[in-house]
């Protein structure tokens, strides 16, 4: 990972679309600093296409697609994607699986959730999983823990064992069914949404994020950025970022916003 003053300039100007981790990339201890969510106005406002993606719950992500300054949202890991059409007053809603489909999934990862509290005391389930559609997010140190890193191997190992697919983030272990992550819903929402080929846009779309659950859109894109406090995970990332900002967190952020917009 290179420092983010190495990141040429003239490859900034040439960005276009801004897609965004939030818990620890966004966030600072949990909370949406007036700083950062400026930034996000400010790439708003200088027409960059911004599109959070996130593992946060679906009932989140309606409020964040309605009331934040973005495109569109993709949530819980790559299970959705929703844009909120605003001259119409209508949300736009597109699931990987069909409702059938999560309904089977979510009585599979309710007997998942037993078997992982008894196997891993201090574990918790996410605060936020009653708003959830397609996952089942383990809490290991936003409201509980933190855990340690082989307690976290073992929730993985626990997901991955019933045939699920495991991420860990900065706060949770989110476990689901279905062949998707974070990469696969983006390169779908930009198909279906903007009417465009993720493989196609090149230079043109940067990705910022801070955990392993990023690891796959660190490894697709050129132009993908870790906030500082990435370093945390040194050892534990599938792949890692080209360039890495000198701030944890939302001043991470509101540092890579300031280097996009340079000289717009």
């Amino acid at each position: 990972m290179r420092p983010l003053r190495e990141f040429p300039l003239e490859a900034r100007r040439r960005v276009r679309f801004v897609l965004c981790d939030i818990d620890d990339t966004l966030t600072d201890d949990g909370r949406l600093s007036a700083r950062a969510y400026g930034a996000l106005e400010r790439l708003h406002e200088a027409g960059l296409q911004v599109v959070p993606v996130t593992g946060r719950p679906a009932g989140w992500c309606d409020l964040i697609a309605r009331f934040w300054p973005v495109d569109a949202v993709v949530g819980e890991n790559g299970a959705f994607w929703f844009a909120y059409e605003r001259a119409g007053r209508r949300m736009v809603r597109s699931f990987w699986r069909t409702a059938e489909q999560r309904a089977g999934d979510r009585r599979r990862l309710d007997v998942l959730r037993g078997g992982i509290l008894a196997e891993v005391p201090g574990a918790a389930v996410a605060a936020d999983q009653a708003y959830r559609e397609a996952d089942l997010a383990i809490d290991y140190r936003e409201d509980t823990g933190p855990l340690a890193a082989d307690e976290v191997r073992t929730i993985v190992e626990l997901f991955e064992a019933a045939g699920a697919r495991a991420k860990v983030s900065s706060i949770h272990v989110n476990g689901w069914f279905g062949d998707y992550d974070k990469l696969a819903m983006t390169r779908r929402l930009l198909r279906e949404r903007f009417g465009l080929d993720l493989d196609a846009v090149g230079g043109r779309m940067l990705f910022v994020g801070d955990s392993p659950n990023d690891a796959p859109m660190f490894a697709h894109f050129e132009h993908s950025v870790g906030v500082a406090n990435l370093r945390d995970f040194a050892g534990r990332l599938p792949a890692e970022p080209a360039w890495v900002t000198e701030g944890r967190g939302g001043a991470g952020f509101v540092e890579l916003v300031a280097a996009l917009l340079e000289g717009r």
